[in-house]
Formats: C-alpha cells, sequence, structure tokens
C-alpha cells in the first residue's frame, strides 16, 4: 500500500488518524505525521506508532495522498513550504476549515488534484461525517479516493465546493452544539437532585438511542418528537417552554452564524 502523510497533528489531524488506524485502512508504519512541537509529535508516535517529523517535504515524498489538517490561518505557509514538492500524481485531502480548492491551488507549482473535505470530530470513534468536493484538477477518481479514505471513520457526501461552508456549520460544528445541549440537559437532572453519574448516564444514552431511531429507522424528527410527546402530557409542556424561548430559532441563528465565519475564515480574517 501507498504511504499517507498527514500534514498537521493537531486535533483534526490526530482524530483522523486514530480513527483510520483503528479501522485497519492503514497500519502505522504507512502513515507519516507532521507538527510544529517535537514534543507534540513525540505523543502521536507514542500513542500511535507512526511515523513523525517536523519536516513536511520529507513526510511528501512517496506518500500517495497528503492530507493538509493544519488551521486555516497557516494553509498559507504550508503550501508556501511544500508547494515544489507535490506533484500531479498525489492527491492533496485538504480538512483545513473554510480555505476553498482554488485558494489551495493558487499556490501549488503543479496542477494537483484538491479534494476539500469538511470532517468532524467523530471520526474518532468512527461515527464521523464529512462533506467532500473535487478541486479544478480532481476527477471522481480523486473524489472516489477521499470518500475511501473519510468512508474508515464515518459517512461521506459529496456536494458541490460552494456548500461546504454550510456542511462546516452544521456537521462540523455540530458535535459542539449537541455537547451544549447534553451540558445543560445534565445541569437540569443535577437541579433536580440526580447525581452527575446518573444525570449523564440518561442524557448520553437518550441522545444516543434517538440518533440511532432517525438514521437506522430513517424516522423524520417530526415523527420521533409526535411519538414522545402525548397530550396534555409532561413533554409538551416541555417543549412549549422550549418554544417560548426561542430555542428553534436561536439554532436557526448560530448555524447561520456559523456558515457566515467559515466565509469569512475563506476570505483570510483572522480567527478571534
Amino acid at each position: 500500500m501507498s504511504r499517507l502523510a498527514v500534514l498537521g497533528g493537531g486535533k483534526m489531524g490526530e482524530a483522523l488518524l486514530a480513527g483510520l488506524l483503528a479501522s485497519g485502512w492503514r497500519s502505522a508504519s504507512e502513515i507519516t505525521v507532521t507538527a510544529r512541537a517535537q514534543e507534540r509529535l513525540e505523543h502521536l508516535r507514542a500513542t500511535y506508532g507512526v511515523d513523525v517529523t517536523l519536516d513536511n517535504s520529507a513526510a511528501i515524498s512517496g506518500a500517495e495522498v497528503v492530507v493538509a489538517a493544519v488551521k486555516p490561518q497557516d494553509i498559507d505557509a504550508l503550501l508556501a513550504t511544500v508547494s515544489a514538492d507535490l506533484h500531479p500524481q498525489q492527491t492533496l485531502l485538504s480538512v483545513v476549515a473554510a480555505i476553498p480548492t482554488s485558494f489551495i491551488e493558487a499556490r501549488l507549482s503543479e496542477p494537483v488534484p484538491v479534494v476539500r473535505a469538511m470532517p468532524n470530530t467523530p471520526s474518532v470513534v468512527h461515527e464521523g461525517m464529512a462533506g467532500i468536493a473535487a478541486g479544478r484538477y480532481a476527477d471522481e477518481a480523486h473524489l472516489k479516493l477521499a470518500s475511501e479514505i473519510l468512508s474508515h471513520v464515518g459517512r461521506v457526501i459529496v456536494v458541490p465546493e460552494n456548500y461546504l461552508d454550510a456542511v462546516t456549520a452544521i456537521s462540523g460544528s455540530g458535535p459542539a452544539y449537541f455537547a451544549l445541549l447534553a451540558e445543560a440537559m445534565i445541569e437540569a437532572g443535577i437541579l433536580l437532585g440526580l447525581s452527575r453519574e446518573i444525570s449523564t448516564t440518561l442524557v448520553v444514552q437518550t441522545m444516543l438511542g434517538s440518533a440511532k431511531l432517525l438514521r437506522d429507522e430513517k424516522m423524520h424528527p417530526v415523527e420521533l418528537r409526535e411519538m414522545v410527546t402525548s397530550p396534555g402530557g409532561t413533554t409538551i409542556r416541555a417543549i412549549h417552554v422550549l418554544e417560548q424561548s426561542g430555542v428553534r430559532a436561536a439554532f436557526l441563528n448560530a448555524i447561520q452564524a456559523g456558515m457566515e465565519r467559515s466565509r469569512e475564515l475563506a476570505r483570510g480574517e483572522p480567527e478571534a
């Protein structure tokens, strides 16, 4: 099998690395990971047994797929150091949030196939969600290769690139929304007298079971809500309070704001 290079061993790079190794798609000896700090590299080597280096150019050599997994503000500097090392026989899979393929292609010396992806952190437990889009020089074969990689850590959908900012706001940031909701529900359980352990178990398992009903049984969210909601019961009263509090509108506004921020990052605006 050909080698895989992961340029950027941060949170997303490590999540993807952990998922790929756990799935068996690649062995540790076939993956090279880079980072800017030696301490970080030592952690990755000790945890996963992969090859590590501070030298991005060395990592790229002999790699069939090069994964760019740095922060958006760091992608320009990364491309400047590896532009001359990438060639059209390689596939550059970018998981850099908000950065369009045109930005990457304009900074490469050759017409390298670029596939842009937006995976999320549940990739580490093989339940990730990724949207992918092809750049100017990428074709169906490159999309298939990117899908193969990311499918080992979750589900993959192909979308036109102009929709990837929306994907970022929904599934890329989505785990944080669910974590915030879980946190609030757990605190509510504690307020009602439950222990933190019991409240956490109730909330997490309920979220997991509900997600499986929506996914595996293809149940519509309205159907699930109505199944739980009986006239004059506890659920309808609770939902009434949520609606009065504007929870639905808050989510719509929040996800819209996330998409707008993704577009800002694409224009080069710095992180706050």
